[in-house]
């Protein structure tokens, strides 16, 4: 591995791990219902990133398929937070 992608993805790291911290205080202290599934859907887009940026580091591709797999779900997660955030339920009779 290249010494120029050692650093680049620690400080990847560095600011996906900031950027998930923002995003927990904004997620815990969230004037909003909406506030705070916006503060969802940003830790999981960082953790994704993070992801990304270990599989990158550690040359491996399982962590490729991980953030796959986080990506279906927060998108899964935001869609039924949002239909529940407009109608009040999530499983329509």
């Amino acid at each position: 591995m290249s010494i120029y992608i050692y650093w680049a993805s620690l400080f990847a790291l560095l600011c996906y791990t900031l950027g998930m911290g923002i995003s927990a205080y904004r997620l815990l202290t969230g004037p909003t219902a909406a506030d705070r599934v916006l503060a969802l859907d940003t830790m999981y887009s960082n953790g994704l990133m993070a992801l990304l940026a270990l599989g990158l580091r550690f040359d491996s591709t399982l962590y490729f398929d991980i953030a796959l797999l986080i990506a279906l779900f927060g998108f899964v997660g935001s869609a039924a937070m949002a239909k529940f955030l407009l109608r009040a339920e999530v499983i329509e009779p």
